[in-house]
């Protein structure tokens, strides 16, 4: 069995976010594999600064992991009916690097979301985003889990069956979109 390079991106800055403890049990779920996350302390896109410094240390080394996994896993809060604002900035900071690390990609989105969606309508959104990159994203299972803070034991784990089967399920299409 390979050991697969797994880059997760969470779309909160949080230190003990809900989506990054979802990004962290889906590495779990997933297997064996060496997980990443990447950071996403980036500073906010403005033209005339790339212009005038061109594109910061943070930004190449996102771009760089990225282009270096074998698959990427993005979990999304659900802000004012859309993904981050941190979220979509990091995308916007890549798209300006050499090259397109997401093309042909395999990606994984979730979203981990106080709502009782789930975060459903941010991730439609980043869907949308992603787009232009074309990356292999993957198109379900979904995951949407609500009520994101009640989710978690103490030690990070999902407590819901529900949510451990179909977050293993998606990481199992993950590692098959890898292979492919």
């Amino acid at each position: 069995m390979a050991n697969y390079k797994l880059l997760g991106l969470s779309g909160s800055l949080r230190k003990d976010a809900t989506n990054r403890k979802l990004l962290r049990e889906a590495a779990r779920l997933f297997g064996e594999c060496t997980y990443h996350e990447a950071n996403l302390h980036l500073p906010l896109y403005d033209g005339d600064d790339e212009e005038a410094t061109g594109i910061p240390d943070a930004v190449t080394r996102l771009a760089d992991q990225i282009a270096a996994a074998d698959a990427v896993v993005i979990s999304t809060p659900e802000y004012n009916k859309g993904p981050s604002g941190a979220l979509k900035n990091a995308l916007d900071w890549v798209s300006r690097t050499n090259g397109n690390p997401w093309k042909g990609k395999p990606v994984a989105v979730m979203s981990a979301a106080a709502g009782r969606a789930g975060g459903e309508r941010a991730q439609l959104v980043l869907r949308s985003f992603m787009v232009a990159f074309q990356p292999r994203i993957l198109q379900g299972p979904e995951v949407h889990l609500a009520n994101s803070s009640n989710e978690f034991d103490d030690g990070g784990k999902l407590t819901s069956e529900i949510y451990t089967k179909t977050v293993s399920d998606l990481m199992e299409a993950l590692r098959a979109e890898i292979s492919r």
